[in-house]
């Protein structure tokens, strides 16, 4: 197992901070003070920034992968239809 470069932490010591946290007491960093509607308020900030990242698609790129979607949605329904049809066939032709 390798280490980043300039790390002073073995699996055997854990983490410097968490010691230093364990001898103070404190759980959990900044989560460990707030309450619950404090870490609910944290979340919800923390989901409006992830949105922020993501890159949205355009009406025309939305429209095109609706299509192909909807377009091999209908491929496999026909496929599976004629498959149902062919496993029905052969029952009713073994059982009678």
């Amino acid at each position: 197992m390798t280490e980043a470069l300039g790390s002073t932490a073995t699996p055997e010591s854990g983490r410097p901070e968490d010691q230093v946290a364990a001898k103070k007491g404190r759980r959990g960093g900044k989560r460990g003070k707030k309450g619950p509607l404090g870490r609910l308020a944290l979340f919800y900030r923390q989901v409006v920034a992830e949105l922020r990242k993501v890159v949205w698609p355009s009406r025309g790129q939305l429209s095109t992968y609706t299509t192909v979607v909807i377009v091999f949605v209908a491929i496999v329904i026909g496929l599976v239809t004629v498959i149902d049809y062919g496993f029905e066939q052969a029952v009713k032709y073994v059982f009678g």
